[in-house]
């Protein structure tokens, strides 16, 4: 599901790609990618900006809001909070 901040990510990697790389990734190798990337050519650190943006929604999906960090290579990693249970996954199975 696409929410508001990544509609924002969105437009802000259509206007300057280095930068939505930046708010994803802080300075990591993958912020340098993308400004060479975005020098050699606009079109390909679109792709690589969006590719970013697309992987932080997948981990959203799969880890839940806030329950992921960025790793680095576009990987995210699960973590909880002290004191935070991990989420079950919802049994769809009979009950015997």
């Amino acid at each position: 599901m696409v929410k508001g901040s990544d509609v924002l990510l969105i437009l802000v990697a259509i206007i300057f790609p280095p930068a939505a790389a930046a708010f994803l990734t802080g300075c990591s190798c993958d912020l340098l990618i993308n400004i060479c990337l975005t020098i050699l050519g606009y079109i390909p650190g679109h792709i690589h900006a969006f590719w970013l943006i697309y992987r932080k929604m997948k981990a959203e999906e799969q880890y839940g809001v806030g329950g992921y960090r960025y790793v680095g290579n576009g990987h995210y990693e699960q973590v909880y909070g002290p004191g935070q249970a991990v989420p079950q996954q919802p049994y769809y199975g009979a009950t015997a």
